[in-house]
């Protein structure tokens, strides 16, 4: 008589601390939220580090020479239809904008090729020297104030403490070229130059951070005296010192934290997108896709986050 064994019995389930614990190829247990919202917090952070690291080095760079060569187009076709501004108005007579260049400042001595823009916060600074708003225009009666960045974004003013006294400056503006020679540098404590800028006369004022690179710890000026003949200046729309915080020496734009806000924001609904797919599409087709999102992203967020710091910077 054939007998009938039957299989052996599978093993019951041994219990966790949190339930039955499943033996064996089943299927893993889904990933907690808590762990996806951690790894797009920590994505975030190290996308704002990274592009924050690229906004003061390489790409802050390449873009100040791009808007360098920008601004360079658009103020020799001014010049050359002779529609470059003369004061602080366009020639239909509307305030300039923030940014829109108003000369090309020329320092042979330092090999300073630079077209500067109306204004002086963060973000104007970022493409290149600043025209300081209160002051009078390059070649115009009084003292006009050009300011530079020490080392991000193209750090044109990185070798102004090493200009020698007696060096020429040179300025194209709409009203043609102002020539200036430097007559010292001036550190804080620094006594004020001894010849004022009258009605008959122009001087130039440099200014950059000092300190060591990326951190900024006070303010260099250079004194220079016009030597070609002074041109007439129309009224200025805002008296000396009558500007904004954010135009100030070593001081940055609070304006900036409502872009800051809205970038990180797109920022971390982009990580929580990328670690979705992640566990639905596979790791290499969510992260050949979300990297290049993700990066542009970052530097857009860091971009913003800059613009907080010291124009000077």
């Amino acid at each position: 008589m054939a007998v009938l064994i039957s299989p052996p019995a599978a093993p019951a389930p041994q219990a966790g601390p949190r339930g039955p614990v499943e033996r064996g190829g089943g299927a893993p247990a889904p990933a907690r939220p808590g762990l996806a919202l951690t790894g797009a917090a920590l994505c975030v952070l190290a996308a704002v580090l990274l592009g924050f690291a690229a906004n003061l080095t390489v790409v802050g760079h390449l873009k100040h020479a791009r808007d360098q060569q920008i601004a360079y187009d658009e103020l020799r076709k001014q010049l050359a239809e002779g529609t470059a501004p003369v004061g602080g108005r366009d020639i239909e007579g509307r305030p300039l904008a923030l940014g829109a260049p108003v000369a090309l400042l020329d320092i042979p001595a330092l090999g300073v090729h630079e077209v500067v823009g109306e204004g002086t916060t963060s973000g104007v600074l970022m493409s290149g020297p600043g025209h300081r708003r209160d002051t009078p225009l390059p070649g115009q009666a009084g003292t006009a104030v050009i300011m530079g960045r020490q080392w991000g974004y193209g750090s044109p003013f990185a070798q102004l403490d090493r200009l020698p006294v007696n060096a020429m400056v040179t300025v194209m503006t709409g009203q043609g070229k102002a020539e200036y020679r430097v007559t010292g540098v001036r550190r804080a404590g620094d006594a004020l130059p001894t010849q004022g800028a009258g009605p008959d006369r122009g001087r130039l004022t440099l200014i950059t951070a000092t300190g060591p690179a990326y951190t900024p710890s006070g303010v260099l000026r250079v004194d220079a005296e016009l030597t070609s003949a002074v041109q007439p200046g129309p009224p200025r729309d805002r008296r000396s010192g009558w500007i904004g915080t954010a135009e100030e020496a070593l001081k940055g734009d609070s304006g900036a934290w409502l872009a800051v806000f809205l970038w990180t924001q797109g920022l971390l609904l982009a990580a929580l997108l990328a670690a979705w797919a992640q566990r639905v599409w596979g790791r290499w087709q969510t992260w050949i896709c979300a990297v290049p999102v993700l990066a542009a992203l970052g530097l857009a967020c860091a971009g913003a986050v800059t613009r907080l710091l010291p124009n000077l910077l």
